[in-house]
């Protein structure tokens, strides 16, 4: 891998580049899903190949391969500097990249039980124990899923830096539908959207004890069916678990991502309304609302111990004490902004795709009020968890989420289950409405493997550390006009 990547770093540079690096990547993928009492997929798969990536007259340029022989690694090289070339016809600016400390390192995969050591019969037994105690809750449909990644990534660069680094992914999650007269409730486990997925071994699919839960999520869907629809009006909302996690994705996440601040991602994901001058000043939150974006947290699916840039993962404070103090930067953007360095956020789906910046583990930090004493002090309110559906405008302003059910509470006590709930909000707002975080205890960091952005498409794996948090007065249900 050492050997590809330098040839294809010194080829650039010999045709001309000022800047060039290369990534060659190999990446295994198991995925193992079960419908139904039957196996749906049982796919394995091995992608491998090289991305080069080149400055030349002040523009950018990329070309890949999946042929690794010394001809086609020198073409491709060449190829990413004739289509810099090209481009810097039409860049007002050239190119600039904030400073970085080339590093030679290795980095290995961490994890304490090797889902090799797991055959994929016992995966498969695994997931048809839990479409049994599902579907024997009388659900209509019963799903479930195991997947593992493997990848082993070489970064080399004309500034000197070699990293080898080696990585595996686990995940698996669970859900349940019933359908009856026409309407259609779903329960998941341990959320929506992709279940759990962490950068450890199988002990991520021991700790989230699929069949421990698989009755209990059917029969809730069951009960959903019976149960009344989401009040319409205005009442206090907690979200908790994965819901919280995708709203800290969708309002938080996105809006920090300087690329997308700056205009370059318009045209796909759209842009941003935390625009440069808001930088130090704009209220986000609440004074309770911390956020920070930290690439270096154990087993998270944001965690890495080196960006596609070769920037060391780091820590960095996005909202503090609810004012807005940092985006997720790229070498490029940070420059553009007068930033002294980057805080690591590029990275790339594989070999044939440009790094972009993407979210790390964006979390919102533990507060000191444990989840039970936000719901015993909440007079009347709705317990929302698992995402079912959501909408949010082209710079991150207005939203309305669905979710899979609600609890409502009255009198801090939670009482019946309701149907299909709704909240809509706009960002600011909303987050300075937060008035209680929960503590560490109940704090989980929540993977979402299917983050898209970028032309051609790319998705990313991100993290979010989350525990439940109580936001007043929010808009819930189908509200009319007034």
């Amino acid at each position: 891998m050492d050997r590809v990547t330098r040839a294809a770093v010194d080829a650039a540079v010999a045709a001309g580049a000022s800047y060039a690096d290369a990534r060659f990547i190999e990446t295994r993928t198991e995925r193992v899903r079960v419908k139904n009492g039957a196996g749906e997929a049982l796919v394995a798969n091995t992608d491998r190949g090289l991305g080069v990536r080149v400055i030349a007259d002040g523009a950018w340029g990329f070309a890949g391969t999946s042929e690794t022989g010394d001809d086609t690694v020198r073409d491709a090289a060449r190829r990413a500097v004739d289509l810099a070339r090209a481009a810097a016809t039409t860049v007002d600016e050239p190119v600039r990249l904030a400073p970085v400390e080339p590093i030679v390192d290795e980095v290995p995969a961490r994890f304490d039980i090797d889902p090799d050591d797991v055959p994929i019969e016992g995966r498969l037994a695994l997931l048809m124990e839990c479409d049994r105690l599902m579907r024997a809750e009388g659900v209509g449909i019963a799903t479930g899923y195991v997947s593992v990644l493997r990848r082993r990534q070489h970064f080399a660069s004309s500034e000197g830096a070699a990293i080898l680094i080696e990585r595996i992914e686990t995940g698996g999650g669970l859900a349940a539908m019933a359908v009856a007269d026409g309407c259609a409730c779903r329960r998941s486990w341990p959320s929506s959207h992709g279940g759990q997925v962490m950068t450890r071994g199988w002990e991520v699919i021991d700790e989230i004890a699929l069949p421990e839960h698989a009755a209990r999520i059917a029969a809730e869907a069951r009960q959903l069916l019976d149960a009344p629809c989401c009040p319409s009006g205005t009442m206090d909302v907690i979200l908790a678990g994965g819901q919280l996690a995708l709203q800290l994705h969708e309002s938080c996440g996105h809006p920090i991502e300087l690329d997308r601040v700056l205009g370059t991602e318009a045209s796909y994901a759209g842009m941003s309304f935390l625009t440069p001058e808001k930088l130090g000043s704009f209220r986000y939150g609440s004074e309770i609302v911390n956020i920070t974006a930290d690439a270096t947290l154990p087993g998270g699916l944001g965690s890495f111990p080196y960006d596609d840039e070769g920037v060391p993962a780091q820590r960095s404070w996005i909202v503090r004490e609810g004012i807005f103090t940092g985006y997720l930067t790229s070498r490029e953007t940070a420059a553009r902004l007068g930033l002294p360095a980057s805080n690591g956020c590029m990275r790339a789906d594989g070999w044939a795709r440009l790094p972009l910046i993407r979210m790390t583990n964006v979390n919102l930090e533990p507060g000191d009020t444990s989840r039970e004493e936000i719901i015993a002090t909440t007079e009347r309110g709705i317990l929302l968890e698992d995402n079912l559906s959501w909408s949010i405008d082209d710079r991150r302003l207005n939203f309305q989420f669905g979710c899979e059910c609600g609890r409502l509470i009255e009198d801090g006590e939670l009482t019946h289950l309701v149907r299909h709930p709704t909240y809509t909000g706009i960002t600011p707002e909303f987050w300075g409405a937060c008035d209680a975080i929960a503590d560490r205890e109940s704090w989980r960091v929540w993977g979402i493997p299917n983050c898209g952005k970028g032309e051609p498409g790319q998705t990313a794996h991100v993290g979010h550390g989350v525990s439940a948090a109580r936001f007043r007065n929010v808009r819930v249900g189908v509200v009319e006009d007034e």
